[in-house]
């Protein structure tokens, strides 16, 4: 993936931003970006401030934002939350497209350090299906038309992994500091365990 992994940085501001000039949740033909219920989110997403819940199942997230969106067999989910403005950019475009637009960005509002804590206790359950998920969109080949698309669903599955072996550790730990002071941690500040 070749991303820098940052601390954290907070990109509600940057998603407020490109959704309208007043900053309002509404895409231009006039219905909430981000209407995801947080009860109803995707076991599967990383914590953070964005989230898939029940969204649809035409799997299109990864064609605005494969760095980010990965699907189960039915819905789609967040498995690596954005550290820029492209990124930002790249994962509101995924929530616009999607049908039912069941994303959600309020995860701020509901993750704690201890909830963020648990989550990373349990990886190896999402670890384990991720890994097992790319064995099997990678096996499908019997419409030549859908390997493509089956083929880099495996890819996002096998990008969770690589993410969560590598890198993921030290985003959640900026996460939970963020949780507990509500600002971005400063150049060598000390960022609480998991």
């Amino acid at each position: 993936m070749g991303q820098v992994i940052t601390p954290y940085w907070d990109p509600l501001p940057t998603a407020r931003r490109l959704l309208s000039p007043d900053g309002s949740a509404y895409a231009t033909f006039g219905t909430p970006v981000f209407r995801g219920e947080w009860a109803d989110r995707n076991w599967r997403n990383v914590p953070g401030p964005f989230y898939g819940a029940k969204t649809d199942c035409m799997q299109l997230g990864r064609e605005y934002a494969p760095e980010h969106v990965a699907f189960d067999e039915v819905h789609e989910f967040v498995f690596r939350q954005p550290v820029n403005e492209r990124e930002t950019e790249a994962l509101v475009t995924a929530a616009g497209w999607e049908l039912y637009t069941n994303y959600g960005w309020d995860g701020d509002d509901h993750w704690t350090p201890e909830g963020v804590r648990a989550w990373w206790r349990e990886r190896g359950r999402v670890r384990e299906w991720a890994v097992a998920a790319a064995a099997v969109w990678s096996s499908y080949t019997e419409n030549p038309v859908y390997v493509p698309h089956h083929h880099d669903a495996a890819d996002g599955h096998r990008d969770f992994v690589a993410y969560i072996d590598e890198g993921l550790e030290a985003c959640l730990r900026g996460y939970v500091f963020w949780l507990e002071h509500r600002r971005e941690p400063a150049p060598g500040e000390a960022l609480p365990l998991l």
